[in-house]
């Protein structure tokens, strides 16, 4: 269980990612959904060309599959080879995880609608962070089925701006705005249709990141599963400016908050954080328990906080004066 400049940067580097209704309202958080009308959608046809050009994988379809659960339950694959998007179905309407790019949301209720469900049918929406790659296809997704958006505090202006924090004037970074609906705290839980998931807010790879956990039962045993947002530097400035004040801070929380966690099922936004391919080789050939492994998160998470280090090291000398 758990123990509680991007112009300067290649493309690639936001891609760095891989290796990239029963709910409670918490009464601190009363008063702090925004209500003024979004800015619209600036993302441009040649932007999204060049990201499809230069990142494959995350336009490659995958078949949806069930990570995990049984009789209809538990959550299910409904991302592509390259991004990790999740879909929790319930007796009372469903819960998707991520939206994937700004023209995936088709995609994303494509697949919802492969296994049988209803992307209509949709009731809440959660975001890992802020994110073209993560939170571009919400709003699609948002349009089509009325859900409700329920996101972080520290990502919310991201998400209602369609920017990337920090780099607010990079239109390769612009996402479609999404209007959040609620805000989530750390610690809070989003329950629905019997199913209820923790946020975790894990800063740093973006100032309002939020990992989810849940528990899903197979073979007469819970299993708990961990959506991971993302703790990788990618195009984040770490030195003069900071992408954001305190996000070395920020990530140094995130490092000694998850280092002793072992969720016995590791998901992520990205595939390759988790070894999608292999596990679902392994499960195709008959192990229903293919994506169970309690020790997969501590070694990812040491590695990553290796790259942070490397990162910060490497960013603050080159800014030295």
């Amino acid at each position: 269980m758990l123990k509680m400049g991007f112009l300067a940067l290649p493309l690639l580097s936001l891609a760095a990612c891989t290796p990239g209704p029963d709910l409670t309202e918490s009464p601190k958080n009363a008063g702090m959904i925004k209500t003024e009308s979004l800015p619209e959608n600036r993302v441009s046809a040649e932007n999204l060309a060049k990201w499809r050009k230069d990142n494959p994988s995350w336009y490659a379809a995958v078949e949806p599959f069930q990570v995990i659960g049984e009789d209809g339950a538990g959550i299910y694959y409904v991302g592509t080879e390259g991004l990790g998007m999740f879909f929790i179905p319930t007796q009372d309407g469903h819960i998707v995880i991520d939206g994937g790019m700004p023209d995936h949301g088709p995609m994303v209720a494509e697949a919802i609608t492969q296994l049988g469900y209803d992307p209509k049918d949709i009731k809440i929406l959660l975001n890992s962070h802020a994110h073209l790659d993560h939170s571009g296809g919400l709003a699609d997704l948002k349009a089509m089925s009325g859900a409700e958006m329920i996101a972080s505090e520290g990502d919310r202006s991201a998400l209602e701006g369609g920017f990337y924090l920090g780099s607010e004037d990079q239109d390769f970074l612009f996402a479609p705005p999404v209007k959040v609906d609620r805000i989530i705290a750390d610690g809070e839980k989003v329950s629905h249709g019997g199913v209820a998931l923790t946020a975790h807010i894990t800063p740093g790879h973006s100032r309002g990141c939020t990992s989810w956990t849940m528990d899903i039962e197979q073979g007469g045993k819970y299993y708990e599963v961990l959506v991971f947002c993302s703790a990788t530097v990618a195009a984040n400035r770490l030195a003069n400016p900071p992408q954001y004040e305190g996000i070395v801070e920020d990530y140094r929380s995130t490092f000694d908050k998850t280092r002793d966690w072992t969720p016995d099922v590791f998901l992520a936004n990205h595939p390759g954080f988790f070894g999608l391919m292999k596990k679902r080789e392994r499960q195709r050939a008959g192990d229903p328990l293919a994506f169970v492994d309690d020790q997969a998160f501590g070694k990812f998470i040491v590695r990553v906080e290796g790259w942070f280090k490397d990162a910060l090291q490497k960013q603050s000398a080159n800014s030295a004066p």
